[in-house]
């Protein structure tokens, strides 16, 4: 009986465990502030084909709430062959987020400003 009830207690504690670590993403990878919601509304902006478009109301609000820092050093090549980062860069600026001329955003090099828009 007491080996059945040290048995339970364990499985509590590790499931216990499991779900605290889940639910702050330290065993899935850092996630970055506002990373979903800037995914659902502003993918259609930044995908590698259609035109350049103005981004929707939505997506700038997603923006204006996101890490782009930490988005930035999260972007890998696997996201970058998914996406245009110069149609990233346009609509962070149209948004009133730019990135900074001569900052890196993943592998890419934001442009100078003369070359942005």
């Amino acid at each position: 009986m007491a080996m059945y009830i040290h048995t339970n207690i364990f499985l509590l504690a590790f499931f216990a465990i499991t779900v605290i670590l889940f639910s702050s993403n330290m065993v899935v990878g850092r996630r970055c502030q506002g990373e979903q919601d800037l995914m659902s509304k502003c993918a259609a902006f930044v995908k590698k084909d259609g035109p350049k478009a103005y981004p929707h109301p939505t997506c700038c609000g997603a923006i204006q709430k996101v890490d782009i820092p930490c988005i930035c050093k999260q972007l890998n090549s696997e996201m970058e062959k998914k996406i245009d980062m110069n149609k990233v860069v346009f609509v962070a600026k149209m948004c009133n987020k730019p990135l900074a001329p001569g900052s890196k955003c993943g592998d890419f090099s934001v442009p100078p400003v003369a070359y942005i828009g």
